[in-house]
């Protein structure tokens, strides 16, 4: 099997066809979505009523009761996902999307889902987090055997405990992951008043996500360990990452899960919160404490939780500043300080395209239209009111307003600050710089001259 078809699917494709239409006949129709644009919460209609979810940049997979089971179907499929307007890359996803639909159930439902495969190779699924029996626990050749292609399998057992969990194959993990195969999972309490899980007026979604994406191209590199570029929230990058917008005073609820190769501080700009669960379940309000950034480790899962009563447009990122920019060569030299002068314009007799970089710092970037290579990301994008942001990858705005309804996830636009509440230019020449007094208590003078190593002034001479 070459590359092409191993990652089109194209044998996928008629593998399927060998399902017996009868085998198929029991099989909830699978629903499929290929908009890359955030999703209304799906209102539960049937079965425990619950508050649904929103999955940033994603959907909740619907589902039909049969005999008081819940039943869902999944299909594992080649996908191709929209990472940014003009950046499409080729994964493996579930029901036309990576990351796969949401699936939101009750403490206490019986669920029952159906898993097809139409990869080109074998799969299983691994619902992470969950309490179920050995057999359903989709570690393939362990606790079951895999899926072969073109074959359904079927999961059951009971949601046991509430939660913030994931879905994702325990087979070729390796490659299977790294081409973006997961998803997550929501399991509401059984009672609304349960004293460890408030109830919230906005409850947010995401998984985090890495790929290796050389410029140019269109398949993540599967076997990459930790040189990503390509750094994203559900399989989007700033600045086509939505944001997340709420009324001021609304309690938020925000669960990330990380199946990336490293771990992610997710900050939070202009509020304070709670991490208030895991994957195991609701943390006791006795053993929280205030944050602004957690980190989220590799298999993790983290809760968070917040008044947001701060009006504005607040940051909402990774710490690990790489991780907030677009695709970048690892062996990109640096050349703060290096004086280009002349040297740019040899190099454009040669190169047309030849452009300097980097002499003064990266942030010129931002603003700098180059040719790239078709369906390539650039390094820092996004524009705000008052210029380039900068930015890329795990980035992304919690939107505080006043006036924005209870049930409206409608982007307001930019905030409007109030008078004399932004940073502005100082007039006037800056006062002088202060010394600390010396032991004795006394103002020191500001120094004359500064020493070299070796105790002489810059302006002694031999």
């Amino acid at each position: 099997m070459d590359r092409r078809h191993f990652f089109s699917g194209a044998l996928a494709g008629a593998a399927a066809t060998a399902v017996s239409r009868v085998a198929l006949a029991a099989v909830p129709e699978a629903a499929s979505q290929s908009s890359a644009a955030t999703a209304a919460p799906l209102t539960p209609p049937n079965g425990r009523p619950y508050d649904p979810v929103v999955t940033l940049n994603g959907w909740t997979l619907p589902w039909r009761m049969k005999g008081g089971v819940k039943e869902f179907h999944l299909v594992a499929e080649p996908v191709v996902r929209e990472m940014a307007p003009g950046f499409k890359v080729n994964m493996w996803g579930y029901n036309g999307q990576s990351p796969g639909p949401t699936i939101e159930v009750v403490e206490g439902d019986r669920v029952r889902l159906f898993v097809t495969n139409r990869l080109p190779e074998h799969t299983t699924v691994h619902w992470h987090g969950q309490r179920l029996p050995n057999g359903m626990d989709g570690v393939g050749g362990i606790t079951q055997p895999h899926i072969p292609p073109g074959k359904t399998f079927v999961y059951e057992f009971t949601a046991r405990r509430p939660g913030t969990f994931m879905y994702h194959p325990h087979a070729d993990e390796m490659v299977q992951m790294a081409m973006g195969m997961m998803g997550f999972w929501v399991t509401h309490p059984r009672d609304r008043a349960h004293p460890a899980i408030s109830r919230v007026q906005r409850d947010f979604c995401f998984l985090l996500g890495s790929f290796d994406v050389e410029p140019g191209s269109a398949t993540p590199k599967v076997n990459t360990m930790t040189d990503f570029n390509t750094w994203a929230f559900n399989s989007r990058v700033f600045p086509a990452i939505d944001n997340l917008c709420v009324r001021q005073g609304d309690r938020v609820r925000i669960r990330v899960g990380n199946l990336t190769m490293t771990n992610h501080p997710i900050h939070l700009h202009g509020h304070e919160f709670e991490v208030t669960g895991t994957d195991g379940g609701p943390v006791p309000p006795g053993a929280r404490w205030p944050e602004v950034t957690t980190d989220v480790a590799v298999g993790q899962m983290r809760q968070i939780e917040f008044v947001a009563d701060e009006e504005g447009d607040w940051a909402l990122h990774c710490h690990k500043s790489h991780h907030t920019m677009g695709p970048m060569g690892h062996d990109v030299p640096t050349m703060i300080g290096v004086d280009h002068a002349g040297i740019g314009e040899k190099i454009r007799k040669l190169v047309p395209d030849y452009m300097v970089m980097g002499e003064r710092g990266m942030a010129e970037m931002g603003s700098m239209e180059m040719p790239l290579p078709d369906n390539t990301l650039p390094m820092m994008t996004g524009q705000g009111p008052f210029g380039p942001a900068e930015m890329g990858g795990m980035f992304t705005l919690l939107k505080v307003r006043r006036g924005q309804g209870p049930n409206d996830y409608r982007d307001p636009g930019w905030f409007r600050h109030p008078g004399g509440t932004v940073a502005r230019e100082a007039a006037g020449a800056p006062p002088p710089a202060q010394r600390a007094p010396d032991a004795a208590g006394n103002q020191a003078a500001p120094a004359a001259s500064v020493r070299k190593p070796g105790g002489h002034s810059p302006h002694q001479h031999h």
